[in-house]
């Protein structure tokens, strides 16, 4: 089924009497060469496909045609029966009618993918990235890619460099777990309706191995969240504020690993997090 235009996009929901709900993040694109693009990034040729939030099934449809499988996660009920029909002609397509923030994917994985690896597509609400995006990441489950639509910013964030005003805690994140590539920037009208903000297309590849070695993973991630706690003060205040070490243990520390203490967070690599993190360990 052709339901990729704009006007095939709002005729079907002139059909159902569907009203798009900005809450849900409901914002459908329109753009066969973008869907082509996702559906490549998530390298699913004859492998299983996880989709996050199919909306009319645009992606879906795309998804569908490399698959070996694909299970579409869709809190919004009003859209179950429209997606029976958009995607009626294909018999690998699963749709669940399921909110991902109160789903087990590991249960998701074993019940409807027989336990074999995965890759996750998504076009993520704003309100709801950062923490999928972090569930999906920490969750040490058998994924290949996770490729998400998100707002630019948030895409520029995940992938930022020590330095930059958008590098951050999440950032770190991503990058222990993953390899993260921008695909593609997507303009606000290729989406029905058309959001305030320009998009873009990241791709997160799994790391055999995370990028970086450390003794506790906890003790690191709280490293992390502490020197980004209070972004204009130095790293040793940061520290001082979150653990009980003491300002003349932490200088000591830091010094044992090369670290300056007036040093701000966010100049930090991970190779520099992880040393600090081991040595607070």
């Amino acid at each position: 089924m052709d339901f990729i235009s704009p006007s095939m996009i709002k005729r079907i929901a002139a059909k159902y009497d569907f009203k798009f709900k900005k809450g849900l993040g409901q914002n459908f694109l329109s753009s066969q060469e973008i869907l082509e693009e996702i559906a490549d990034a998530a390298g699913i040729c004859g492998a299983n496909a996880l989709e996050i939030g199919p909306g009319f099934g645009v992606l879906t449809n795309e998804l569908a045609k490399q698959a070996k499988k694909v299970v579409a996660l869709e809190i919004d009920e009003r859209l179950i029966p429209i997606l029976g029909d958009t995607l009626s002609e294909y018999d690998n397509v699963t749709i669940i009618n399921r909110d991902i923030m109160k789903t087990d994917i590991s249960d998701i994985i074993k019940k409807e993918f027989d336990g074999e690896r995965i890759s996750i597509a998504a076009n993520l609400p704003y309100y709801i990235t950062t923490p999928i995006i972090t569930t999906v990441l920490e969750s040490k489950l058998p994924i290949d890619n996770f490729v998400v639509m998100v707002q630019k910013e948030v895409a520029l964030r995940l992938g930022a460099k020590p330095g930059t005003k958008d590098y951050g805690a999440i950032s770190v994140l991503c990058q222990y777990y993953t390899e993260p590539e921008i695909i593609c920037t997507v303009p606000a009208e290729l989406f029905v309706p058309a959001p305030k903000v320009d998009s873009a297309v990241l791709r997160m590849k799994f790391r055999e191995t995370t990028a970086v070695s450390v003794k506790d993973e906890n003790m690191f991630f709280k490293t992390v969240k502490a020197a980004f706690s209070q972004r204009r003060k130095t790293l040793l205040n940061c520290l001082l504020s979150n653990f009980t070490h003491g300002r003349e243990k932490l200088v000591e520390i830091m010094n044992s690993v090369g670290i300056d203490p007036k040093r701000r967070g966010e100049t930090l690599s991970l190779e520099e997090f992880a040393r600090l993190a081991d040595a607070l360990k």
